[in-house]
C-alpha cells in the first residue's frame, strides 16, 4: 500500500490571501463609515449641511459618496500593502463582521436614538 509522503506537501508553497484579505477588511470600514457618518449627519446640522453634494437628495447623497470613497481609499492601500503576503485570515474576518455587526447595530433606530 502506497502512503502520500506528508513531508513533500508541507514544501508547497502557501497561497498568498492579502488581495482576499484587503478586501474583505475594507467592506467592513466601508460599511462601519457608513453607519458613523449616517448618524453624525443625523444628530449634527453642521455635519448634515456639509454631506450635501446632491440637494434633492440632502445629507444621503454626502454620506453614500463619503463611505464609498473611505471603503475604496482603504481597499487600495490595504491591497496595496498586502498583496503578496499571507495573513491571518480568520483574525481580519472576525474584524470585518464585528465592525459590520457594529455598523447594522449603529443603523438601527432605536440603538442610534441613544446616541
Amino acid at each position: 500500500m502506497n502512503t502520500p509522503n506528508l513531508s513533500a506537501s508541507s514544501n508547497t508553497p502557501t497561497l498568498a490571501n492579502g488581495s482576499g484579505a484587503a478586501a474583505v477588511l475594507a467592506a467592513g470600514i466601508g460599511a462601519f463609515a457608513l453607519a458613523v457618518l449616517a448618524i453624525a449627519g443625523d444628530k449634527s446640522a453642521h455635519v448634515a449641511s456639509g454631506l450635501i453634494f446632491y440637494k434633492p437628495t440632502g445629507p444621503l447623497s454626502g454620506v453614500t459618496t463619503a463611505a464609498i470613497l473611505i471603503w475604496l481609499f482603504t481597499w487600495g492601500i490595504l491591497e496595496w500593502r498586502w498583496h503578496n503576503r499571507t495573513l491571518p485570515a480568520g483574525r481580519i474576518n472576525a474584524a470585518a463582521l464585528f465592525m459590520l455587526g457594529l455598523s447594522f447595530l449603529l443603523t438601527f433606530p432605536p440603538i442610534a436614538d441613544l446616541l
